[in-house]
């Protein structure tokens, strides 16, 4: 049912559909000025109160009347107009893509294998990571850094581990000592 209703929404060669609510609103608030007007205008050609009186009855508090529907009718329109507008551009979202379309997301941001760092930075990005390509202050990641987990890797361009060099031995390699007792 959601998806006849999207597709139907959707269709931009459809025109739109006239308000009703909002016409009979524009009618209401004419019509009411049209009775103040002519409320007004016998109320100012009478000199005494009691003859006043039937003008404001019979033309100004309808009119005033006719005004304030008219306003909230008025309110009520707009605000349908746009809830249909929020579940046409709802219906846009969802609206499913044809199995045919290429798939987005796929294909990595970044593949260089060389890793590099900003200063003061807390991540370690490859050299094509579109966080660091170009900049000028990215140097080459320190191997030692990264392997005391001093950094993380990049959530977006993913970087491999870092390859850990071997390191020297603590002792340096000394000549043959002679066997104890000899």
């Amino acid at each position: 049912m959601r998806a006849a209703q999207t597709a139907r929404t959707a269709d931009p060669a459809r025109p739109r559909a006239a308000h009703p609510v909002l016409w009979a609103a524009l009618a209401a608030l004419a019509g009411g000025a049209v009775l103040c007007v002519i409320g007004w205008y016998g109320v100012s050609g009478e000199r005494f109160a009691e003859r006043q009186l039937p003008y404001l009855a019979s033309c100004t508090v309808p009119g005033a009347a006719l005004i304030i529907a008219g306003a909230v009718l008025l309110t009520h329109g707009r605000s349908a107009l746009a809830a249909a507008r929020v579940e046409e551009l709802y219906g846009l979202l969802v609206a499913v893509e044809p199995a045919t379309a290429p798939e987005r997301g796929l294909a990595p941001v970044a593949t260089s294998d060389e890793l590099r760092t900003v200063p003061g930075g807390t991540l370690w990005h490859r050299a094509d990571c579109p966080l660091v390509a170009g900049r000028a202050e990215a140097a080459p990641a320190d191997t030692t850094t990264l392997a005391r987990g001093a950094l993380t890797p990049c959530p977006i361009c993913a970087p491999p581990p870092p390859r850990a060099r071997p390191e020297p031995p603590d002792d340096p390699p000394t000549a043959a000592e002679p066997a104890p007792g000899r």
